[in-house]
């Protein structure tokens, strides 16, 4: 890295003041660019009069490649940060869009609100499921938009599967079933080690607790750890949830029993890499069921699902008369009567991004595909399913009360703790 250039870079951060914005130009600024980050700089670069005004990363040289790759871009370096608190004291930036280990989400949002500064998260929203109700409450209170990251909200393709749904096209609907099997390798075994130079380790752990650098509880590998991340049930798989829960028509459930383990591999994983989910809903007293279903080694495929790919990723919808697929390039088939004749498919995609900046402009919480509240509750399925897992019994949820019935060992894992001064505040 050119250290000077860098140096420059993060001077160009200090605090500047909002002017008025030229064609309705939304300022951007990006938070964490590693990864799926790289995704959320090409959705805005190609947007008009959108401006990736500012990009973060406690990682100096992610951050340097990422300042290199908005340039090429746009032919401009943006203001750069590797603290999110001096991001937000920033005036010259309208949004914020997150793409930081799942640790970090709550409180940046949260953060981001406060000062006045729409929000794009990456699923899963939260890191448990207290966090996800501040979010949603710091939104309203501070009248921001905030949108999450499941992109099949904006997909064209899924949203006309399940208006086929509600049409009837495979009858009364019973079951929802979700597929995340994918091919991932050991991560072996990494030691504690020094911090790596340019890399800002404090700012890295944020809520979490004190603990030594380890490579495999750093970039990516920080999902299979339970301080930073929620395994694969959260991070491919929410995406399958939300779609699965979506074509139920379901918010919360009542019954939710989760078994696996970690098998294959002796490594530094902690989250399951074979796990099975169970939820039963009752909405206005009829009984509907979702499975989830975790596996990253070898698998066969269902429903024609993965049959051309490695992955086994999408959806099976089952009804009374046939059943639907979803595959994750957001195609759609059915399959009607007993002889699962080919019925109605679709197929076409959706920019979850645009849809933010559009609800940015008009600040219209309607205008949005993919709303915080229902990343919070999509998000709040799966750690339940978690919590199930890590206690090895069957959770009996009531969602009105929003509570598991006789059972305060499950309640408590409801919030996590958080180390000073990176506290994640109850907004209500």
């Amino acid at each position: 890295m050119n250290r000077r250039y860098f140096l420059m870079g993060a001077a160009m951060g200090a605090p500047r003041k909002a002017a008025a914005s030229p064609n309705d130009t939304v300022r951007v600024a990006c938070a964490g660019v590693n990864g799926e980050g790289k995704e959320h700089i090409a959705a805005y670069a190609g947007m008009p009069n959108v401006e990736i005004a500012a990009i973060c990363d406690v990682d100096e040289r992610v951050l340097e490649a990422g300042l290199r790759d908005v340039a090429a871009r746009s032919g401009r370096r943006p203001a750069a940060f590797t603290d999110f608190r001096k991001l937000l004291e920033d005036q010259y930036i309208d949004a914020v869009s997150i793409a930081t280990p799942d640790h970090w989400h709550a409180l940046m949002t949260i953060w981001a609100c406060q000062a006045g500064k729409d929000v794009y998260v990456e699923k899963p929203c939260s890191h448990n499921i207290f966090e996800g109700r501040q979010m949603v409450a710091a939104a309203r209170r501070y009248k921001r938009i905030v949108q999450h990251g499941t992109n099949s909200r904006s997909s064209a393709g899924v949203r006309e599967a399940i208006g086929k749904l509600r049409q009837g096209v495979i009858g009364d609907v019973y079951l929802a079933r979700g597929l995340c099997f994918r091919r991932r390798d050991t991560i072996g075994h990494t030691p504690d080690e020094p911090v790596p130079p340019g890399v800002h380790y404090d700012l890295w752990l944020g809520p979490a607790a004190k603990r030594p650098f380890s490579r495999n509880r750093f970039h990516y590998n920080w999902h299979w750890n339970w301080e930073y991340g929620n395994g694969e049930l959260a991070n491919q798989g929410a995406h399958q949830m939300d779609i699965a829960r979506r074509c139920l028509g379901v918010r919360y459930p009542v019954r939710v029993s989760s078994l696996g383990g970690h098998f294959l591999f002796d490594d530094d994983q902690q989250t399951p890499n074979t796990q099975l989910a169970l939820f039963e809903f009752n909405e206005g007293g009829k009984k509907l069921q979702l499975e989830f279903e975790v596996r990253h080694w070898i698998t066969n495929h269902e429903a024609g699902i993965g049959a051309h790919s490695e992955i086994t990723v999408g959806d099976i919808v089952y009804g009374s008369d046939g059943y639907l697929t979803i595959d994750n390039r957001d195609h759609y088939r059915t399959f009607l009567g007993r002889k699962q004749e080919p019925g109605p498919s679709g197929s076409g995609g959706g920019d979850n991004w645009a849809n933010f900046i559009q609800a940015v402009r008009s600040r219209k919480v309607s205008d949005q595909n993919a709303d915080i509240e229902e990343g919070c509750v999509t998000a709040a399925i799966i750690h339940l399913a978690q919590i199930s897992y890590r206690l090895g019994r069957t959770l009996h949820f009531d969602p009105v009360s929003l509570t598991c019935m006789g059972d305060e060992e499950a309640n408590r894992m409801f919030k996590g703790t958080y180390r000073p001064p990176f506290v994640v505040p109850a907004v209500v």
